[in-house]
């Protein structure tokens, strides 16, 4: 459960230092993590990093629980490739993510939100993960039932929150 790194945000993580460690493919969550739960606007912001990202020699895949539609027109903005209806923290879509990347398990980090779906499965998988916290408190019911116990586990973990 315990991520290999945390940051408050996306752009609070040190690139540089993760490509120093032989980092190469990046896996993104989604929802509150690149974006607002549910929102399907992409900032400026995000562009411009996703950018510093590309230049930085990182390849990149969104993996989201959500389906289809939405999650294929961001990573269509963003210029990077995606896998949807993941059903995290299980690990098919993330080797699928690696398959996509070209990538394997020692040289990929997963970045995401929430402990018991990206920090776990990517823990189950072996990457190096990033835990961030999320952009908005909005997300989907069950999202805000786990995130009670998510309290619980930071709190024991050191991860304290940032307020949103």
């Amino acid at each position: 459960m315990r991520p290999d790194q945390y940051a408050p945000s996306l752009y609070d993580i040190d690139f540089e230092s993760l490509r120093d460690k032989g980092i190469r493919g990046l896996i993104l969550d989604l929802d509150n993590t690149l974006v607002p739960w549910g929102e399907d606007t992409v900032s400026e912001e995000l562009t411009e990093k996703i950018k510093e990202l590309k230049q930085l020699g990182f390849g990149m895949c969104i993996v989201s629980n959500n389906l289809g539609g939405r999650v294929n027109s961001i990573s269509s903005r963003l210029g990077i490739e995606a896998t949807s209806g993941a059903l995290k923290p299980l690990t098919f879509a993330y080797k699928k993510a690696l398959r996509v990347l070209g990538s394997d398990v020692s040289t990929t980090a997963l970045v995401g939100d929430q402990l018991f779906t990206d920090i776990l499965g990517g823990n189950l998988v072996g990457f190096y993960t990033v835990l961030v916290d999320p952009i908005v408190d909005r997300e989907f019911l069950t999202t805000r039932l786990l995130r009670r116990l998510e309290r619980v586990v930071r709190k024991r973990l050191g991860l304290v929150r940032r307020s949103v």
